[in-house]
């Protein structure tokens, strides 16, 4: 009987604990199939691990025993403890309380009263999620839409007291006037971050083209490239504001009368102000003469500039000048029509409305570094001297640039 286990009176095998234990908490909803898959392995296990020891026994004692027939071996404990040749069994001690759950999870089974966790995730979660209508960029867009044309007839929208709107010219009047910038002149910007980020300033370029486009072109410049997204408030002539359906869009988008009073309300509030000395002298010189600048006027952009003191930055635009090539000027049409000149160009008006479509020449649009002017005292302003200075300096700076663009540039439509 040296081979024999002893099985203690009362002591239950942990397999059967353990399916007891199991099958409790599965009664009380709160095992997981995962706690219960792990325990059935190691159940598993723990059997083939006495199987082998078993098996190990009998053929030891077979080879030592001394002519007796061996005794068959007691069946080991699930556990794999089986005698060690005392007659001790390497059991625990029947009365030591039942072996805590091997596992984590056993343990909130057997004390989650049957509540699952919410936070759970399966493959129901998976498929609500998968379900759930994801809203795509089209999606959006027509919500956009929907919410943009819901203000417009409601009237929820700002304007400011010069009939500046804000959210028709970022999401309507830009996206009109952006694939003419993008893709037709290919404008390409430097120096934009010499506009202040805060602040006003008062941005001096010249102006050609026959067609004012190079001031819009400038304002969406500074609306897409400029790193804290700036506004340019342009400037505008009297012509602008007296023709129909271009008088709306013109306030729209934010251009008041070149005048010195609206243009020091513009800088008293901060906002970034665009002026164009030259004029219609500028805009509507001839072809032979494009690159030169005109007269800047009696300075008066200098004097604004200097009672506020805000800085004045010079740009300069290449391109503009060749996209109506203006050949001749009917000054007869032009008084017919109330018009400072009346173009002949190449293609108009032989082509009729086909002529108005303007050459898709490369722009470049340059910023140069501002001039300060909050240096002076603020009866600066009056000084004449001291205005045609400023004024000669910031058209020679502008003048500089256009050639010096010039010279890089490779080709009028490339």
């Amino acid at each position: 009987m040296a081979d024999a286990k002893v099985i203690p009176f009362g002591e239950e095998p942990r397999s059967r604990r353990a399916a007891r234990l199991g099958g409790a908490a599965g009664a009380g909803g709160g095992a997981s199939k995962a706690a219960k898959d792990a325990a059935a392995k190691r159940a598993q296990g723990r059997a083939k691990s006495a199987s082998s020891k078993s098996a190990s026994s009998q053929s030891g004692s077979s080879q030592s025993g001394s002519g007796q027939q061996s005794l068959s071996s007691v069946p080991d404990q699930p556990d794999g403890s089986r005698d060690n040749g005392t007659g001790d069994a390497r059991n625990p001690d029947p009365a030591a309380p039942d072996a805590a759950p091997s596992h984590p999870s056993q343990a909130g089974a057997a004390g989650s009263d049957g509540v699952q966790n919410e936070n759970e995730t399966g493959p129901e979660a998976e498929a609500d999620a998968e379900a759930r209508p994801v809203a795509g960029p089209w999606d959006r867009r027509l919500a956009h839409g929907l919410a943009f044309l819901r203000r417009r007839v409601t009237g929820d929208y700002e304007v400011d007291e010069f009939g500046y709107d804000k959210e028709l010219t970022d999401q309507v009047l830009m996206s009109l006037i952006r694939p003419l910038y993008e893709n037709y002149f290919r404008v390409e910007v430097k120096g934009v971050e010499n506009i202040p980020t805060d602040g006003g300033a008062l941005v001096v370029s010249n102006h050609s083209g026959t067609l004012p486009l190079d001031g819009l072109m400038m304002q969406v410049a500074v609306h897409d490239n400029h790193p804290a997204g700036r506004h340019l408030r342009l400037l505008a002539a009297d012509l602008v504001f007296m023709l129909p359906v271009v008088n709306e869009l013109a306030r729209k988008a934010g251009h008041t009368l070149a005048c010195a009073e609206d243009a020091e309300r513009l800088l008293q509030r901060g906002e970034i102000v665009g002026v164009m000395p030259e004029g219609f002298k500028g805009l509507g010189k001839p072809f032979g003469e494009r690159y030169k600048l005109q007269r800047f006027g009696r300075g008066g952009f200098v004097s604004t500039a200097l009672r506020h003191g805000v800085p004045i930055v010079p740009c300069s635009i290449v391109g503009a000048e060749e996209i109506y090539p203006m050949l001749g000027n009917s000054k007869t049409l032009a008084r017919l029509l109330g018009f400072p000149y009346f173009p002949i160009t190449p293609t108009f008006p032989w082509l009729g409305p086909l002529g108005a479509l303007p050459l898709p020449t490369k722009w470049t649009i340059q910023f140069g570094e501002p001039i300060p002017t909050d240096g002076y005292p603020p009866e600066a302003a009056e000084d004449p001297m001291l205005m045609f200075n400023l004024t000669d300096q910031v058209r020679e700076q502008i003048q500089h640039t256009l050639y010096k663009l010039l010279v890089q540039r490779r080709s009028v439509f490339f």
